[in-house]
């Protein structure tokens, strides 16, 4: 590894009931990169990014988040090493405000218990830092909003804020886009260039083509649980054996 590695996968392999789900899988990730993760159906994104995050556990190989190997670790050890993620289904909490989602991330990440029952007063830290990242996601006059009420875009916008409040090291975002009505996605690809321009380091997997090469820096091909290339996302799509894995689907 590298010393200006944020993310490093070392040789990854995950095999389940006999069935090998990801093989041999090595790539580095250095500080304030945006790093798009694409392939087609079933070629092992999400599960790259399950074992990143820990959701399950490689069978070979290691996972360092800035140097630190957390490849044993729990979720919640990986959260506290800096790592942060959106699933593909919204996970909020539907019947408190947009501001009270925030917050509670906040305050979790600044010391202070997360309890939906504690009342924030306006000199509250975490109450401060709610609204500094709803503003970065554009979402500032929704603070008051129950978060049930909104669109799914801007579900997606709260979603991010909630992990910013957090600080993370490295940002994982499983298909932001899912869902997202066509109108809203210029919107949200802004609050996720943002999150490249304040020098934070991001992995994205998302099937909107267009969206993906507008914004990463680099693009990782993943292919029958394998990775098969790393490159621009100009020099990708040149690539005739990427051209090859996508055969048959939208590139």
């Amino acid at each position: 590894m590298t010393n200006d590695a944020m993310l490093s996968l070392e040789h990854i392999g995950l095999r389940i009931g006999g069935a090998r789900i990801l093989h041999d899988v090595s790539l580095e990730v250095p500080a304030g990169e945006m790093l798009g993760v694409i392939g087609p159906n079933g070629a092992g994104k999400t599960t790259l990014f399950n074992v990143i995050s820990g959701v399950v556990r490689p069978t070979d190989g290691r996972v360092a988040i800035d140097g630190d190997d957390v490849t044993r670790e729990p979720i919640h050890r990986r959260a506290a090493a800096g790592l942060g993620r959106t699933f593909q289904t919204s996970s909020l909490f539907a019947a408190l405000s947009v501001r009270e989602n925030v917050r509670l991330a906040a305050q979790a990440h600044l010391g202070g218990a997360a309890s939906v029952f504690r009342i924030p007063r306006a000199t509250d830290a975490a109450s401060a830092r709610a609204l500094e990242c709803l503003a970065e996601v554009g979402l500032e006059h929704r603070a008051d909003a129950e978060a049930a009420g909104l669109a799914h875009g801007e579900k997606r916008k709260l979603e991010i804020a909630m992990l910013i409040a957090t600080d993370p090291k490295v940002i994982l975002l499983d298909e932001p886009m899912a869902g997202v009505a066509s109108g809203d996605v210029p919107a949200l690809t802004e609050v996720i260039r943002g999150l490249h321009h304040g020098g934070r380091t991001v992995l994205m997997v998302e099937h909107h083509m267009e969206v993906v090469l507008g914004l990463v820096d680099r693009v990782a091909v993943m292919h029958h649980g394998e990775l098969l290339a790393v490159d621009t996302p100009e020099a990708v799509m040149a690539n005739p054996t990427v051209q090859s894995a996508y055969l048959g689907e939208a590139v």
